[in-house]
């Protein structure tokens, strides 16, 4: 019997929608756990024409009964989150009693932001378009296991003679690399004290409690950040985040076994978005570009950076339902195809010449792709609210299919629009999640 859980995850590089299919899909969860990245991602859910943007919480915090867990993948600015989680509660949302951070969570200090934008903004050094949130640094000393756990930070003792010590050493490198402004000991100690001990009721064996719910037959969704194009092992390395984006972080950044996880959904715009740097093989520029950008309203949530825009990558999408083991596809954005007479898919590459549909590992050889399309034709019709699959245009239900068929997962779900109610279930993906939430 598979377990009453999901993974909702993005499936290119990230903005594809998840915070509204999360918020969307969360009325059915016991709880919804975030097991990876940091506030350095945005999901914006838009709910009766009122906008929300989280960046740490996990978007079931918009449901009520929900519970919500930051797991211990995640890396956590406590001063951020206390800001996030006051900016709710005074929009009324309940916060307390339903909010819990892992007590393995890794902490980000200042010095972690201090030492990532000075070596994104230093001469000669390769940029990848970090946001400079410290989120890099954060899990980089997790790895060398000089990071700092939220275990420790309610500890005054460990946290005064971490601080103490790293700031030493992080001062003296970046002086000497960067020749930033040292950052001052005691004041971050007093700030991260202080902070330490508003976040203390929210602390709690998260690992433990996602077990206990679903012994108790309660269900979980596990909610990705970023995209799983952004994976450091299995995305453009090095234009990646610095966690595990895809379908198996959910497991080792959340303390439950893999066996833990019952489905795993993909969100996929109908299009394909990017944003900061890195290779983008189907990405398009000039007019139709632009009309992608603004009919879509891309801009970062977090950065509002502009987003680069370009066609369904087939071969992108393939590569990422098997690594995540997807099961269902959510597609997003529908609608903003609705003006194009003609809309290209990517089904396929050309690499010095040759013909092939795998991705490759390394960014020179992503960068030689020469796409080869295939043309569906356009429905030129508003599909904008439209919440039956029969009612959409004959071409707009050509091209789903398409994109199934293509794709080697099912669709599910189809977004129409921004607003929660803008969503379509279709039959059998209703009936799956009746079997693990009902």
């Amino acid at each position: 019997m598979r377990a009453k859980s999901a993974v909702v995850l993005g499936a290119q590089w990230g903005d594809e929608g998840k915070g509204k299919i999360v918020d969307v899909l969360s009325e059915r969860f016991s709880a919804v756990a975030r097991y990876a990245g940091g506030h350095n991602a945005g999901h914006t859910v838009i709910a009766n024409g009122q906008k929300m943007v989280l960046q740490l919480i996990p978007c079931g915090i918009l449901r009520a009964g929900c519970k919500n867990v930051i797991g211990n993948g995640v890396v956590l600015d406590p001063i951020f989150l206390l800001a996030e989680a006051q900016k709710l509660r005074d929009a009324g949302i309940e916060v307390d009693d339903r909010l819990f951070i892992s007590n393995r969570a890794q902490v980000i200090l200042p010095y972690h932001r201090m030492i990532e934008l000075a070596a994104e903004s230093a001469p000669g050094r390769r940029k990848i378009g970090t946001t400079s949130k410290g989120i890099g640094p954060a899990y980089e000393d997790k790895m060398s296991r000089g990071g700092l756990r939220v275990v420790d930070l309610l500890r005054r003792d460990l946290l005064k003679t971490h601080i103490e010590t790293a700031c030493a050493e992080k001062n003296a490198i970046a002086r000497a690399l960067f020749g930033t402004d040292p950052l001052d000991a005691k004041k971050m100690y007093d700030e991260y004290a202080a902070a330490a001990e508003k976040i203390r009721p929210l602390v709690a064996d998260t690992g433990k409690l996602l077990a206990d719910v679903l012994a108790a037959g309660g269900s979980v969704m596990f909610e990705g950040a970023q995209g799983t194009m952004l994976d450091i092992d299995q995305g453009t390395y090095p234009f990646v985040t610095s966690s595990s984006a895809a379908a198996g972080g959910a497991s080792t950044g959340t303390g439950l076994g893999p066996t833990a996880i019952g489905t795993v959904i993909s969100v996929t715009k109908a299009y394909v978005t990017r944003v900061g740097e890195g290779p983008f093989p189907t990405e398009v520029g000039g007019d139709l570009g632009d009309h992608l950008q603004l009919r879509g309203n891309e801009f970062g949530a977090v950065t509002g950076r502009r987003r680069r825009c370009g066609w369904l990558d087939l071969p992108l999408l393939r590569y990422s339902n098997r690594v995540n083991g997807t099961e269902w596809l959510v597609v997003t954005k529908l609608d903003v195809l609705d003006e194009l007479a003609e809309i290209p898919i990517c089904t396929g590459y050309r690499i010095d010449g040759e013909f092939t549909d795998e991705v490759p590992a390394d960014v020179a050889g992503l960068q030689r792709i020469e796409p080869v399309y295939t043309s569906l034709k356009g429905w030129r019709q508003k599909t904008e609210g439209i919440t039956e699959f029969e009612k959409l245009p004959e071409e707009a239900q050509e091209y789903l299919r398409f994109q199934e068929r293509e794709s080697g997962a099912k669709i599910g779900m189809v977004s129409t629009g921004p607003d929660r109610e803008q969503t379509m279930f279709l039959p059998e993906f209703a009936a799956a999640l009746e079997s693990i939430c009902g």
